[in-house]
């Protein structure tokens, strides 16, 4: 299992992690997802052997999300 933290601009509806949440634990690979919406910052675990970190990137950005920046570990 890999872990990944990506920076967006800081958002402040819920409903905003409810979009960014439903779509990403929907994405086959992606196990956890916790979305932090005052600092911006999305952390997932995810199995690198089903998806790629730039696959949920670009989900992220497809969703109106641009990244700021992303940490993988």
């Amino acid at each position: 299992m890999k872990k990944a933290v990506f920076t967006l601009e800081p958002f402040s509806c819920p409903s905003c992690v409810k979009k960014i949440e439903g779509t990403l634990t929907k994405m086959d690979g992606v196990d956890e997802v916790k979305v932090m919406f005052h600092s911006g910052r999305v952390r997932t675990q995810f199995n690198e052997n089903l998806i790629q970190v730039d696959a949920i990137q670009e989900a992220l950005v497809k969703l109106g999300y641009p990244v700021l920046s992303q940490k993988v570990s």
